[in-house]
């Protein structure tokens, strides 16, 4: 018995650790030469549209400088690239149903059979609510203004002010680990 609860505490903490992580994508003009950029500035007409607080904005504008001066990119006035980002978010709403009883499972003494499988005895519902955050990062040419490079990422977002910055650098950092491409060789 105590092996099945250990089992559902490791199942659940795994499936609460996957909510957590953000998933990213990227996708890039094949034609581009990423290795001839070395300085950025921000697309702030684009940036201006953003539908966030303006403290998250800084946030990620933030996060951003840190990754881009880590990856050896200066600011600049005439750009090699200009930085762009938009976001979106929506709420997921979760319920979980366990149901407890006699059947065919797991039973007495952690053996698989027939009998009562065990500590639930019953039914339990669940409901949880989060919202799903999306951001995209635009990379777009200095000189021709077209877009060569879009990171994308998604995850679940926070609300604790102690934890936002954290987050969105986990965001950023993640979605620009994807930049620049590795083009694959043929």
């Amino acid at each position: 018995m105590k092996t099945i609860k250990l089992l559902s505490l490791l199942f659940v903490l795994v499936l609460a650790g996957s909510c957590n992580a953000v998933r990213v994508a990227a996708d890039y003009d094949d034609a581009t030469d990423f290795t001839t950029y070395r300085t950025y500035a921000y697309f702030q007409p684009g940036i201006d549209k953003v539908d966030i607080s303006d403290l998250d904005k800084k946030r990620i504008l933030r996060a951003l400088d840190e990754e881009f001066a880590a990856k050896g990119f200066t600011k600049s006035e005439n750009p090699d690239v200009l930085v762009n980002f938009f976001t979106k978010a929506r709420k997921e709403v979760n319920v979980n149903q366990f149901y407890g009883g006699w059947g065919y499972g797991w039973g007495w003494g952690g053996y698989y059979g027939w009998g009562y499988p065990g500590y639930w005895g019953g039914n339990y519902t669940s409901v949880s609510t989060s919202t799903e955050g999306t951001l995209y990062i635009d990379l777009i040419d200095g000189k021709s203004k077209e877009l060569v490079w879009q990171g994308v990422g998604t995850g679940v977002l926070t609300l604790d002010r102690d934890k936002k910055e954290e987050r969105i650098k986990e965001f950023v950092s993640n979605i620009l680990a994807q930049f620049p491409p590795q083009k694959n060789k043929k």
